[in-house]
């Protein structure tokens, strides 16, 4: 399982699917998840705009992902 680290809580489902590349754009990640294709914490999720925090696991095909807050860095 690959640990993913977010600096903002919630995100939206179908935004992590996009943006770590497990769906080539929103549009894809949207269907996938419209079609019940993606498991968030051992349940099928078809909310494509589902409020995703710190512990989810997201599940995709092959892959499946840990949500990490780590907050935002003062550079």
């Amino acid at each position: 399982m690959r640990e993913v680290e977010i600096t903002t809580e919630p995100v939206e489902l179908y935004k992590i699917l996009k943006f770590e590349g497990m769906a080539s754009s929103g549009g894809e990640a949207k269907l996938v998840i419209e079609q019940g294709q993606v498991i968030v914490n051992g349940e099928v999720e078809t909310r494509k705009r589902k409020k995703i925090v710190s512990g989810d696991i997201i599940e995709f095909g092959s892959e499946k992902i840990c949500i990490k807050f780590i907050g935002k860095t003062d550079d």
